[in-house]
């Protein structure tokens, strides 16, 4: 196996795991305040890591790094973060890595002018058929499931929306991302988001002293310190490895990896259901998923006259 092969399994790994720390902190502390503890220290860390690049960020690149980090890290993480503490982790991870291929093909269509060709509008409906029979069983109480929480398909419409600023703010971050060092940009991103974050906590949530002190017990602790090592540092750094080495399409197929991890992870350690309906909204979301990653065939070449 070769090093990025390897580095590949440790990062569809990590992100597949970090849905179980999720889940169990969001029990313990309210779920806003824990992404913000998360966010807050991991983009203090990621800056620290840049070192003199801190300060590389052009004065005209200030909104709308501002902005984008709260599309990205502040308004999605309040939504998957609250929905993961109300539905089941697994699922709330095939919704967020699923539908990403298919919310970055509407945003670059949106905000980029990118032709949606037929294999993009197959993959889009699909997704939508796919997300659709999943928020119907879960708000009909799951066809696999004796009784249903309706809070379950609100939660998954969460994390969905969620995924959704995620992608409309990389989409918007693409313009600044070359103006400055990458661990940069996502360090002040990471900060300013997490920020947002406690804002949205305290505005929110009824957070006390109690839950700052679980934040150094068990099992909050070890649940923010994998998020933070392995969730944030570790995962975006072998990302970017394998986006120089090997390309956003092989990169991007952890979307196809992580959530069987997660869903595996949630069966065995939190006894989560997940039974042939949730199957059927996966597989109809992965095959979306699979059709918007798919690279375009190359075009013939022109006959070359004399």
């Amino acid at each position: 196996m070769s090093r990025n092969a390897a580095l590949f399994a440790v990062m569809c790994l990590v992100w597949g795991l970090t849905w179980l720390p999720v889940k169990v902190g969001a029990s313990h502390v309210p779920p806003v305040f824990l992404a913000a503890a998360r966010f807050t220290i991991a983009g203090f860390l990621m800056l620290v890591w840049a070192g003199r690049d801190v300060p590389k960020v052009p004065r005209d690149a200030w909104p709308r790094l501002i902005g984008t980090a709260l599309l990205l890290n502040t308004g999605n993480y309040t939504l998957l973060f609250w929905g993961t503490a109300h539905a089941p982790s697994g699922l709330a991870a095939i919704v967020n890595f699923a539908t990403i291929p298919i919310y970055t093909l509407l945003a670059t269509r949106a905000f980029e002018g990118e032709r949606i060709d037929g294999h993009k509008l197959a993959a889009i409906g699909l997704g939508t058929a796919g997300l659709g029979f999943l928020f119907a069983t879960r708000a009909l109480g799951g066809l696999s499931s004796a009784q249903g929480d309706p809070l379950e398909a609100w939660a998954l419409a969460a994390v969905a929306a969620g995924t959704l600023l995620y992608c409309v703010g990389a989409v918007l971050a693409r313009p600044i991302a070359g103006s400055m060092p990458t661990l940069t940009l996502a360090g002040w991103q990471t900060l300013i988001g997490g920020i947002g974050l406690t804002a949205v906590s305290l505005a929110v949530e009824p957070v006390g002293y109690d839950d700052l002190a679980r934040l150094v017990l068990w099992p909050v602790l070890p649940a923010v310190v994998f998020l933070v090592i392995g969730g944030s540092l570790m995962g975006f750094t072998i990302y970017m490895r394998l986006l120089r080495d090997w390309g956003a399409f092989r990169a991007g197929l952890y979307a196809f990896i992580s959530p069987a991890i997660a869903v595996a992870v949630g069966v065995l350690a939190l006894h989560e259901p997940f039974g042939w309906s949730e199957a059927t909204g996966a597989l109809l979301m992965f095959g979306a998923a699979a059709i918007a990653l798919k690279r375009p065939s190359p075009k013939p070449a022109r006959a070359v006259t004399a």
